[in-house]
C-alpha cells in the first residue's frame, strides 16, 4: 500500500470452499492491496486451502511485482472462531489488522479508506463501518448492517464524539468482518476472554481507551447464507417478540460471565483505565448480577425488576425499557 502504515488481513476459515474464492479476490483487488495475508484455517475438511492457494497463486502470476505476502496457518484440531481469530491476528505483521471473514465481498476501497483514516488521526485504534447485507447468491438484501442493528443517526453521534465505551456498555454495534484496528491494541487486549467475541472484547478495550469510531460507509458486502458462524439478527418486531419468548438463563449467564471478565480485566489493561471507567464496569457487574438472580417464577419478579430499574442501570448499561420487558417475561 501506499500508505505509510503497513496493513495485515487476518482471514479466518473453516470448510469455506463456498465463498473463499469470491471473498480473497475481492482482498487481492483492493485499491490498495494489503501487504501481508494471513490464512488461518480452522480444521477445515473441504477444499478450501486448495482454492486458497489456487487463486493467489493466479494472482500472483498476473502481479509478480506486487509485495504481497500469503501466510497459510493450519490447525490439526478446531480451534473455534475467537481462538481461531486471535492466532490469525497475533501472526500478523502490520500496523493496521484488518478482520476478515471467509464469505463476505469487499468493496474495492475497504482497506485504502479505512488506512487513510489511521493516517489522518493518531489517537484512532479501531475503526468499523456500515455493510451491505446479500444473501448467499451475492444480491443485495435491501438492508444495511446499521439498520438491521439499530444503528441510528444518534448513535453514531455518540460515536463520533468519543463516547463509544458508553455504546458498547449497553449493546455491541462493532462487527468484526467491517473492522480495522491498530496492532498495538489487539497486543493491549490479548488473551481474549472465553466469555467474549473477538470483535466484541477488540471495541470494548478501544473504547476504553477513546479511540473507537465508525464510518458511515457501507465497505463490506456482508453475506447471509444460513451457514454463518456468527451472523446478525434483526431488532423488527418479528425479532423483537422472539426475543420475549427466548428462554432467558442462558443469556443472562452469558451477560454476567462477560461483565464478569471485563471487570477483571479491565483494571489490569496497560495503560491503566480512568477510575469513572473502572466504577462504570463495576457497576456494570453488579447490573448482570441483579438480573441474573431474578426469580424463575415471573409472578415475583416485578419488585426486584422495579428495584433494579429505579437504580437507572437498565438504562446506562442495557436497553432500558426493552430489558425490564425481558426480564419480567421471558422464561427460564
Amino acid at each position: 500500500m501506499s500508505s505509510s502504515l503497513s496493513v495485515s488481513v487476518a482471514l479466518c476459515t473453516f470448510n469455506g470452499s463456498a465463498f473463499i474464492e469470491e471473498q480473497l479476490v475481492s482482498v487481492l483487488e483492493q485499491s490498495e492491496p494489503p501487504a501481508e495475508i494471513v490464512v488461518s484455517d480452522d480444521s477445515s475438511n473441504d477444499s478450501t486451502l486448495a482454492v486458497v492457494s489456487r487463486v493467489f497463486g493466479d494472482w500472483r502470476t498476473r502481479h509478480p511485482g506486487v509485495p504481497l505476502e500469503l501466510k497459510i496457518l493450519r490447525n490439526p484440531v478446531g480451534l473455534g472462531v475467537v481462538a481461531n481469530f486471535e492466532q490469525a491476528l497475533g501472526a500478523c505483521t502490520g500496523d493496521l489488522l484488518a478482520l476478515c471473514d471467509q464469505d463476505d465481498r469487499w468493496h474495492p476501497r475497504r482497506l485504502e479508506r479505512m488506512a487513510r483514516e489511521f493516517e489522518r488521526r493518531p489517537s484512532l485504534t479501531l475503526l468499523h463501518s456500515d455493510a451491505r447485507l446479500i444473501d448467499g447468491d451475492g444480491q443485495p438484501l435491501g438492508l444495511t448492517l446499521f439498520q438491521t442493528l439499530g444503528v441510528t443517526d444518534a448513535v453514531k453521534r455518540v460515536e463520533h464524539g468519543g463516547r463509544a465505551f458508553e455504546l458498547l456498555l449497553r449493546r455491541n454495534i462493532v462487527t468484526g468482518a467491517t473492522t480495522m484496528l491498530r496492532r498495538a491494541l489487539f497486543e493491549r487486549s490479548r488473551p481474549f476472554p472465553d466469555a467474549w467475541v473477538h470483535d466484541e472484547w477488540l471495541a470494548m478495550t478501544a473504547a476504553i481507551g477513546g479511540g473507537v469510531d465508525v464510518l458511515d460507509e457501507e465497505l463490506v458486502d456482508y453475506r447471509q447464507h444460513g451457514g454463518n458462524q456468527i451472523g446478525v439478527t434483526t431488532l423488527d418486531i418479528n425479532g423483537r417478540a422472539g426475543r420475549l419468548r427466548a428462554p432467558r438463563t442462558l443469556r443472562n449467564e452469558r451477560l454476567l460471565a462477560r461483565a464478569e471478565a471485563l471487570a477483571e480485566r479491565a483494571p489490569l489493561l496497560v495503560p491503566e483505565p480512568a477510575p469513572d471507567v473502572i466504577r462504570a464496569v463495576t457497576e456494570k457487574r453488579a447490573h448482570e448480577q441483579a438480573r441474573s438472580m431474578l426469580p424463575a417464577a415471573r409472578m415475583l419478579r416485578g419488585v426486584p425488576v422495579l428495584r433494579e430499574w429505579c437504580t437507572g442501570r437498565y438504562s446506562r448499561f442495557g436497553r432500558g425499557a426493552q430489558d425490564v420487558l425481558r426480564d419480567l417475561v421471558q422464561p427460564v
